[in-house]
């Protein structure tokens, strides 16, 4: 048994002077086809590379031959700030295994050892999620992150949902000192003035690889201002990928006569896998996808495009090598790989700028809040044992009926130490949990209320249109039990609820806590509206969180049954299902 839980038993081409219609099956006749590449906590180390899957392109006959050339693409996302070598979840034979993995300076070895394999020929590119996650970036409005990414090189950088945090000034400044080229297709300028309607940044980049030309085109989530506070996006216009799409695929395959189009995405994967079987996007060869950490060990087959996914906190680089013959794509090889600080040693002058980074803040981000006996960790889809730390707190502190946490998907796991059996918490890690400090907000809402607002916060998660899909995971809770069936029709899902052991009643009025969100009308509260007497508290979670780690630590959060899925694994790790693809 173990402290959180047990569970029972090508598209390729070439210039060509056909017409648009004919040149697209064309393009798809020539394409050849790729090679797709009960819970106990243990601490192990070692590569998941496979050394097969790293040897491919070496193989390849073409290659060896000296016919072809081939191009590759370094792929990472959602970095969120993670500065050092951090604990990484993996499941191995159905059982959570931790390893050590990360850090700004192995990331930046293993990318300069991946680049000395192709060196002319190998594109460097991040999916967004970059500068906000951790504490350096949040006291430094993500400045301090932008150094660091540009000494790793990165051609090319996609804005993610998180980039708005700072709001939209702050986010064109800190985008506008990367040195790599900024993509994004559906932002747009929200302003009373001549810049209103304007694309925020370029909507695709070309670049010549290997003797051809390809294309990228990029995509932030449409539905950004509703997923987090709208303040974030003040002056922003998100549209839908459905909007414009077929027109860069048109300019970049039909005009610039790219050889290989690519979609930068920060969508989440239920999202991206329905964009690749969108006719809008055919033409399109990879959706290179970020927002949800998943880890694509696998190419994911859409009718018009494949789907790619890689990871989270720096842990992870996806590999796509593709091989070129006179212009035409022959093959395709990936491989999704470890950021593994034993395999790739710390670069010395990375580790000096990240120490520089954390230097005006070193004090107060080391300092030590607490301690846990058990494993931090927040991979899960429904309950997880940080999360109910968290509503531990704030029940504890301000004690409401039912205390609610946004379903926060990022922050890596915090693990005992082997020897201490405690895990250290610190300031830092506490602006990784909780990546705002928002202000805490009380109101009272009616049973009947409290069902509608989780019928809409489980169709966020298990919609079965994957465009309704947020990117958070089912919101945590304490004070209540919740039974639901997730596959059952909008509205229909949640099954009972308890409120502190007794059946909800639809007319009582129940008190709850939560974040204020900025930018929400005051009657809103948690994405639950029109509640009554709703009052701002004067005290921030971050400081309810050390009150109740220095008066509990060490404590020992687990998933101790708050919510019950009658259809789904309690331990969920995607909301992505139908598909060839499982997240370990």
């Amino acid at each position: 048994m173990d402290d959180i839980y047990h569970v029972k038993n090508c598209t390729c081409g070439c210039a060509d002077a056909q017409q648009p219609s004919d040149r697209r099956s064309f393009i798809k006749q020539a394409s050849a086809l790729g090679l797709g590449l009960a819970f106990g906590t243990k601490v192990a180390s070692g590569v998941t590379q496979d050394p097969h899957a790293l040897n491919n392109i070496k193989k390849s006959e073409v290659v060896k031959s000296g016919k072809a050339q081939h191009f590759t693409l370094l792929h990472t996302s959602d970095i969120h700030a993670q500065l050092d070598v951090h604990d990484e979840f993996f499941l191995e034979n159905g059982q959570p295994v931790y390893k050590k993995r990360g850090g700004m300076a192995s990331l930046k070895t293993m990318i300069q050892t991946l680049k000395a394999e192709n060196p002319l020929n190998t594109l460097v590119i991040d999916g967004g999620d970059c500068f906000q996650g951790g504490g350096v970036a949040a006291l430094s409005q993500g400045k301090a992150i932008v150094p660091l990414m540009n000494n790793i090189g990165y051609d090319l950088m996609l804005p993610g949902n998180w980039e708005v945090v700072y709001g939209k000034d702050m986010m064109m400044r800190d985008l506008g000192a990367y040195t790599g080229a900024k993509i994004c297709a559906n932002m747009f300028h929200d302003t009373q003035d001549e810049s209103k309607g304007d694309m925020i940044f370029p909507p695709y980049w070309t670049t010549r690889v290997a003797g051809v030309k390809i294309g990228f085109i990029g995509y932030n989530d449409p539905l950004t201002p509703k997923r987090q506070s709208p303040a974030y996006s003040h002056g922003i216009q998100f549209t839908d990928p459905s909007v414009n799409a077929a027109k860069y695929v048109k300019i970049l395959r039909d005009y610039e006569q790219c050889a290989m189009v690519f979609m930068v995405t920060h969508m989440g994967l239920a999202q991206q896998v329905d964009l690749a079987n969108k006719p809008y996007v055919d033409g399109v060869d990879y959706i290179l996808g970020a927002d949800t950490h998943e880890r694509v060990r696998k190419p994911i087959e859409g009718k018009y495009s494949k789907v790619t996914e890689p990871g989270a906190f720096g842990s992870f680089v996806a590999k796509l090598d593709i091989v070129v013959e006179n212009g035409i794509v022959k093959e395709h090889h990936y491989n999704l790989m470890d950021v593994d600080p034993e395999m790739y040693q710390p670069d010395a002058e990375m580790l000096s700028l990240v120490e520089a980074a954390k230097a005006p803040y070193r004090k107060e981000l080391n300092t030590v809040i607490g301690s846990s006996k058990t494993t931090l960790v927040r991979y899960y889809v429904m309950e997880t044992p940080m999360d109910n730390l968290i509503t531990d707190a704030l029940m504890w502190k301000l004690k409401p009926d039912i205390a609610l946490s946004n379903g926060f998907r990022f922050c890596p796991p915090l693990v005992p130490d082997p020897k201490t059996k405690l895990a250290t918490i610190t300031n830092d890690y506490l602006w990784s949990m909780l990546p705002v400090n928002s202000e805490a907000k009380w109101a009272q809402i009616t049973g009947a209320q409290l069902k509608q607002w989780l019928e809409k916060e489980l169709e966020n998660v298990f919609a079965k249109d994957p465009t309704k899909r947020f990117g958070g995971w089912v919101v945590r809770f304490k004070g209540m039990e919740v039974n639901f069936t997730a596959d059952k029709p909008k509205g229909e899902r949640v099954n009972w609820i308890k409120i502190k052991g007794k059946k909800m009643e639809p007319t009582k009025l129940y008190s709850v806590i939560a974040c204020d969100r900025e930018g929400d009308p005051v009657d809103t509260l948690c994405r639950i509206e029109k509640v009554q007497n709703p009052k701002l508290l004067g005290i921030n979670l971050h400081d309810i969180m050390r009150e109740y780690l220095k008066k509990f630590s060490p404590v020992s959060p687990k998933v101790e049954g708050r919510i019950h899925c009658t259809d789904k694994p309690i331990d969920l790790l995607s909301q992505l299902e139908g598909y060839d693809y499982e997240f370990v």
